[in-house]
C-alpha cells in the first residue's frame, strides 16, 4: 500500500484496525519469546564454559575421564548451536531439536553429578543425621 499525501494508506478505510492489531500483538509476542530464548541460549552458554573449565581442570589434575561429563558438555555445545540457528531463522524444527539436546545435556549433567563422590559423601552424611535425630 503507498502513502498518498499525509492521509491513511490507499487500499483501505480504515475499518481493518481492529485486526491490525491483533496481528501486531501477535508480533509483539513472538518478539519478547526471541527475546527470552535469547537471554535463556547466553544463561545455557555461561553455564557450558564453567561446565568445560571445571572439566578441564580437572583433567589437568590427573582425574579420569569423566565421560558423562564430556556428553554433557558436547550436547550443551550442539544444543547451543541448533538453538541459535532456530532462534535466527526462526524454524520450528530446530526450535525442537534445540529443546531435546538440552534436555539430554542436563540428564548428562545430572548424571554426572549423581556418580561423584561428593554427591555420595553428601547423601551418607544426610543419612547418618537422620539416623541419630531418631
Amino acid at each position: 500500500m503507498q502513502r498518498h499525501g499525509a492521509g491513511r494508506p490507499s487500499g483501505t478505510d480504515g475499518s481493518d484496525f481492529s485486526y491490525r492489531m491483533v496481528v501486531e500483538s501477535r508480533y509483539q509476542r513472538v518478539a519478547e519469546g526471541r527475546s527470552r530464548l535469547t537471554r535463556l541460549i547466553l544463561v545455557q552458554a555461561l553455564h557450558l564454559v564453567a561446565g568445560g573449565a571445571l572439566l578441564l581442570l580437572s583433567l589437568s589434575k590427573g582425574a579420569a575421564v569423566n565421560k558423562f561429563a564430556v556428553l554433557s558438555v558436547a550436547a550443551g555445545f550442539l544444543a547451543i548451536v541448533v538453538g541459535e540457528l532456530g532462534r535466527r531463522r526462526t524454524m520450528a524444527v530446530l526450535l525442537r531439536l534445540y529443546t531435546s539436546l538440552s534436555s539430554i545435556a542436563v540428564a548428562f549433567s545430572v548424571t554426572c553429578i549423581i556418580r561423584s563422590e561428593l554427591f555420595l559423601k553428601v547423601w551418607i552424611m544426610k543419612f547418618r543425621i537422620l539416623l541419630f535425630c531418631k
